[in-house]
């Protein structure tokens, strides 16, 4: 009986490396502090926030989530290819992960662009003062994102990983479901929220 706890105990540990971990909690604790400086001032400042977000395109608002959480579902489906010894697979998945996250970094420089465009940047007003600083967070934690899924998609087409010792790609794909999680978070409070 205590053989087969301890199996259990094996097979039931957190996936990824605990730096990762660690890593994670770190900037989530960040965000959660852009966030709810975020909320905080929308109540303050509520006409001067309905009327700024009303400049934003939710449309593209959207389509920056369903790219994100596309890729995400791609990073974590080449995981479960890894898993089970299926690299090739898990190279492509991770590819498709990696263009997806392209489509969000391209979608979200337009979107910058044609906002820088019509003046309204840092410090046109609190409201885009405060998207900027958490979108443009968000943004660097993306382009992280990317350079982790190439390489991870690199390391998958040289079979680096196997079953038994895939932490890395786990810690990977961790790091990219919580940039998907905090953009989650952001969409709604960003573009939708009155």
């Amino acid at each position: 009986m205590s053989t087969s706890l301890e199996g259990y105990a094996s097979s039931r540990r957190l996936p990824g490396d605990l730096a990762m971990w660690f890593f994670i909690l770190a900037e989530l604790s960040l965000f959660a502090i852009l966030i709810i400086a975020f909320g905080v001032t929308q109540v303050l400042r509520y006409e001067q926030f309905s009327a700024s977000r009303q400049l934003l395109d939710t449309s593209t608002g959207l389509a920056l989530t369903l790219s994100l959480l596309t890729s995400g579902l791609f990073a974590a489906l080449a995981l479960q290819q890894v898993r089970q010894t299926r690299q090739r697979r898990g190279a492509l998945l991770l590819l498709a992960a990696l263009l997806s996250a392209s489509v969000y970094v391209w979608l979200k420089l337009s979107e910058y662009a044609h906002l820088a465009g019509q003046g309204l940047g840092l410090e046109h007003n609190t409201f885009f003062t405060l998207y900027w600083l958490l979108t443009g967070f968000h943004f660097l934690h993306v382009l992280l994102g990317v350079v982790i899924l190439g390489w991870m998609a690199e390391r998958c087409r040289r079979r680096a990983y196997t079953p038994g010792s895939h932490s890395g790609l786990e810690s990977g794909v961790l790091y990219w479901h919580m940039v998907d999680l905090v953009w989650v978070l952001l969409f709604p409070l960003v573009y939708v929220l009155n």
